[in-house]
């Protein structure tokens, strides 16, 4: 079925009739999300030869931009996973990005850190990690995570584990021992989007959940910005400063 005529039935089936109670009560629109899991959205962007759909930054802002008309919260998750699909799909192992491809796996950024100054530059590099042979031990705290405690993986940043400069990125699953979500919301999405903060104290996790080599993310955040900039959310903030990705460099 061609992505429109998916998003049009997933819109009036699933997302437009549970949009008012999802901003009223605040409740995560999980219905809506795996309803665009089984149509293929949430694949949209992932490899062809995974069963994904092969599209890219164009059709999904498309996509955002119609469903978020029908409910913030839900178009502020599928934003959000977007971005998160495309460190994944440049990195991540064959069986997550099947995972993606299919429908079956949600994602997430936590690239700010709760840290410093309200209103100032966040760091992305505030979180820390340190690399025990092949295990990594992560602690830190994110802000402003869209579906904190709802998202089936997370990209996280930390400062590299040997040193350097510039961010390390890592695939941590929501499931991680040491990986928790201390209050919701507490976050500046909209209402319904489980954004919060998001804790690690602290997450073990194996060598090979680096994305990229260890502090040279700097390309991938770059390409996070130009798709987030591309996919505005009401009430997710300006479109180059959404929720835990504001002003990384």
């Amino acid at each position: 079925m061609p992505f429109r005529s998916a998003l049009s039935h997933v819109l009036s089936s699933a997302v437009e009739p549970s949009a008012e109670e999802t901003g009223a009560r605040g409740r995560f629109p999980r219905a809506s999300v795996t309803a665009l899991g089984e149509a293929g959205l949430l694949g949209l962007t992932s490899a062809t030869d995974l069963g994904g759909g092969g599209l890219g930054l164009a059709e999904a802002g498309e996509v955002v931009t119609d469903v978020s008309r029908a409910c913030p919260a839900t178009g502020a998750v599928l934003r959000s996973h977007y971005a998160a699909v495309a460190f994944i799909e440049a990195y991540g192992s064959h069986w997550i990005r099947r995972k993606v491809a299919v429908g079956l796996h949600l994602g997430t950024l936590a690239l700010t850190d709760a840290t410093g100054t309200p209103g100032a530059t966040p760091s992305p590099t505030a979180s820390t990690a340190t690399r025990t042979g092949d295990v990594v031990t992560l602690r830190g705290r994110k802000r402003d995570v869209v579906g904190a405690g709802e998202a089936d993986s997370y990209i996280w940043s930390s400062r590299p584990a040997h040193g350097g400069e510039g961010p390390a990125l890592w695939l941590v699953p929501a499931d991680a021992p040491g990986l928790f979500v201390p209050a919701r919301p507490s976050g500046d999405g909209p209402r319904g989007s489980a954004t919060s903060t998001v804790c690690a104290d602290p997450v073990l996790l194996p060598a090979g959940a680096l994305l990229e080599r260890d502090g040279e993310a700097d390309g991938l955040l770059s390409t996070v910005h130009a798709w987030l900039a591309t996919m505005s959310v009401p009430g997710a903030g300006s479109p180059t400063g959404a929720p835990g990705v504001r002003a990384l460099t």
